[in-house]
């Protein structure tokens, strides 16, 4: 077992890049933090909770929540910290705009965690545009140990300039780990709260000065930026010179190490002294960046130079070292010191034993099917469901529904229900549920409650009586808020109950009115199970029907004309393949695990 980072307070620790900001929030003086979970950021707050005690961590009911939290915060006088996934930031937009106005009393800095390649994303935006946008600093760490120093250099960028600061981390940087020099908690007072109406009340005669302070900060920053340590030139070949910034420096350096590089650590605003001089110092410039030409468009548009960028590095997925040396030294490439083993294919699927398998299974048996949402739920989409047609971001799921019943009315949805978890439902869909009360919608909602926000892996929320850290705290009512909003139908289920699971959704998706169905059963992450059973097969009953196969269960594979239940796989609490069996072929009472 490692020892405790807290306990470590000075020396070099291997640490992820998420882990790293954990460590300097609490090296920096960081007091409070908030964020929703979403990867690839959920392991800085799940690491301030599990090892820094002096940093008051809570998880937030959304992103913007969170972002409004910590700027109360920062009003008071203490140093704070957010974070978040890229697609979060577009939920905190409203409050991080207005934010660039107002500025920060105490330092801070908001995590955004971009997934290049989308990994377990939707899109693969690239929030420096967001940061330029919203005019605030951006900075972008390469590695762990910058990720760590970059907290606390954002915190003083913050507090000297009077500015949020972005800290765009990636997937590669927030996961990947390096060794990283730490040292001990550097404790600032909180400067305590002031009131200060023309500073934080941006009506419009405040807002047009608090503008022009925002401008004239930019170009203050970039000054200051052209001499800071954050951007460096590292002297090289003077025949090419490459212009990069992020995980994307590492690669650069790896396949070439001996160019001529400028490492840009902030990305907004640019340096612009230091990229003139650079420019100046080689003959072909080349910019390597994932994503977006953020860089290169901006250097290009204010120098009007010939560069290469975008034409020879993708503008889609994760970069790598392999596609970089392609780009830089084309005809060259590293010997594989490894054979690659084809594999095949392993699409995702639900858990053996997850709550909402029933559910889905008896949506498909009706013909009916859902839009969807942003959770493991998505995963009803896949066979043997198909159950589930559209997803578009958190808490869509209500109101996409809502909006095909005004265009083909309740006749032309069919059995479409909207799918959508509970965390989810606090996050971003009680406004779609009000919003179908208020309007007249008569369609079913299926908020399935699984006591966890599990896809990014099991973290607490409003609904499980446990907070941050797993203190105890009240549980929301989701059947009392539901009701509150105005909803009379209101059912709750057991999805494992494959009949009266079957039988409500045919009830209230026939209902002529609007309905929830809350499907209630806890994520198999939970909790530990209360018996040793595990299904088997009696093959001398087995009629080969497949009924079993349709439950899409990982646990169950189909050999010689039959199926096979892994005992590892198979979860003591489910029994969901019993109960579709008509001959009673498989049963949980005929062995255990060995």
């Amino acid at each position: 077992m490692r020892k405790k980072l807290n306990t470590v307070e000075e020396g070099v620790l291997l640490l992820s890049g998420n882990e790293a900001v954990a460590r300097g929030a609490w090296e920096y003086g960081v007091h409070f933090a908030a964020a929703y979970p979403g990867t690839p950021s959920t392991e800085i707050l799940e690491t301030i909770g599990e090892e820094y005690e002096e940093i008051d961590a809570q998880w937030a009911p959304n992103e913007k929540v969170g972002l409004e939290v910590i700027a109360g915060a920062s009003f008071a006088g203490a140093r704070v910290l957010s974070a978040m996934k890229h697609v979060g930031l577009n939920v905190a937009a409203d409050p991080l705009f207005t934010l660039s106005y107002i500025g920060s009393t105490g330092g801070i800095v908001i995590v955004s965690a971009d997934d290049p390649g989308m990994h377990s994303s939707q899109n693969e935006q690239d929030n420096r545009l967001m940061g330029r946008a919203a005019k605030v600093v951006v900075l972008e760490p390469s590695d762990s140990q910058e990720a760590k120093d970059m907290v606390g250099e954002g915190l003083r960028i913050s507090e000297e300039f009077d500015t949020p600061v972005l800290l765009r981390m990636t997937t590669r940087v927030c996961h990947s780990k390096s060794l990283v020099r730490v040292g001990p908690r550097n404790e600032v007072p909180v400067k305590g709260y002031v009131a200060d109406i023309q500073k934080r009340v941006p009506i419009p005669a405040h807002a047009r000065v608090m503008h022009s302070k925002v401008e004239k900060r930019l170009l203050a920053v970039s000054e200051w930026g052209a001499g800071s340590d954050l951007n460096r030139i590292e002297e090289g070949d003077p025949s090419i010179g490459v212009i990069t910034s992020g995980i994307s420096y590492q690669y650069v350096k790896e396949v070439y190490p001996e160019a001529s590089v400028l490492k840009i650590g902030i990305s907004n605003p640019l340096p612009w002294k230091l990229v003139e001089k650079f420019l100046g110092m080689v003959d072909r410039v080349v910019f390597v960046e994932e994503n977006e030409p953020f860089l290169e468009e901006a250097v290009r548009s204010r120098f009007l130079i010939e560069s290469d960028g975008k034409d020879i590095i993708p503008i889609e997925g994760e970069l790598d070292p392999e596609t970089v040396r392609k780009a830089l030294r084309p005809g060259t490439e590293k010997k594989l010191t490894w054979s690659e083993i084809p594999l095949p294919g392993r699409p995702p699927s639900l858990c053996p034993g997850c709550p909402h398998r029933g559910a889905f299974y008896c949506l498909s048996r009706i013909r009916g099917s859902s839009t969807g949402d942003i959770g493991c739920y998505t995963l009803g989409l896949m066979p043997p469901y198909n159950a589930l047609e559209t997803t578009v971001c958190m808490g869509a799921s209500i109101g996409v529904l809502s909006g095909i019943e005004k265009a083909v009315g309740r006749e032309g949805m069919g059995r479409l229900v909207a799918a959508i978890g509970e965390s989810t439902f606090v996050h971003s869909g009680i406004t779609g549920l009000i919003d179908m009360v208020y309007n007249g919608n008569t369609g079913t909602v299926m908020i399935m409650d699984n006591s966890l926000t599990a896809m990014t892996g099991g973290q607490h929320n409003p609904t499980t009586g446990r907070n941050l850290r797993g203190e105890e705290t009240p549980v929301l009512d989701l059947e009392g808020l539901v009701r509150a909003c105005g909803v009379e139908h209101v059912k709750v289920v057991d999805p494992h109950d494959l009949k009266e699971m079957e039988k409500t959704l045919k009830e209230e998706i026939g209902r002529d009115e609007l309905s929830v169905i809350i499907t209630r059963r806890p994520c198999i992450m939970s909790y530990r199970p209360g018996k040793p059973a595990v299904a088997v097969v009696d093959t001398e009953k087995c009629i080969s029907c497949r009924q079993c196969m349709k439950l899409g269960c990982p646990a169950i594979s189909w050999e010689d004309d039959r199926p096979v239940i892994s005992k590892l796989l198979c979860w003591p609490d489910c029994d969901l393949c019993v109960q579709v069996c008509p001959v009673d072929a498989i049963s949980k009472d005929m062995g255990g695990r060995e």
